[in-house]
């Protein structure tokens, strides 16, 4: 899904879980080309989840980030990299001392060809022996994304922390 930023050039939107979105949005605001974020929760069948909603596990929706991003800067498989690169894809439903289905790897892909890059992505990444277990990420179409409580917007540069701890 295409947006323009205020020049009128386009932008591209991404989805990504990757356990605590706080730590998800610390990695990917710094980016260049990264031109808007906020965390939320998607992927579930809950509608307009809270915090306290999603933390009982039953909404089915993952902590994530949205973010906009202009191509001519970072390309769809750069924000890919850096994905893989930030969580254990390996684990089912946690990362770090984080458990839960909230907590999944996914991708949520909008469009075919971003569909067709996390899959390739991921079919790389398995083949190239980083990991000894098997890459659980999910990559499926993007949802109706539910932006978090304002005060989980932008956390860790709000509390002067630089990322996830763990």
């Amino acid at each position: 899904m295409d947006t323009t930023d205020a020049a009128g050039q386009k932008l591209q939107k991404a989805t990504f879980a990757a356990g605590c979105f706080w730590g998800v949005e610390a990695a990917f605001v710094k980016l260049k080309g990264v031109v808007s974020t906020r965390v939320g929760y998607t992927g579930g069948h809950f509608k307009d989840p809270t915090y306290e909603d999603v933390c009982t596990g039953k909404t089915g929706h993952a902590e994530a980030l949205e973010l906009q991003f202009d191509p001519r800067q970072i390309s769809y498989g750069e924000l890919l990299d850096v994905f893989w690169k930030i969580h254990d894809p390996t684990t089912l439903n946690r990362q770090g001392p984080d458990v839960g289905s909230q907590y999944r790897s996914a991708v949520f892909f909008h469009g075919h060809e971003q569909e067709q890059a996390a899959l390739s992505s991921k079919e790389r990444l398995q083949q190239s022996g980083s990991y000894k277990n098997k890459i659980v990420t999910q990559i499926q179409p993007a949802s109706e994304f539910y932006q978090a409580e304002d005060y989980h917007q932008r956390y860790y540069q709000k509390h002067g922390i630089e990322s996830c701890p763990y």
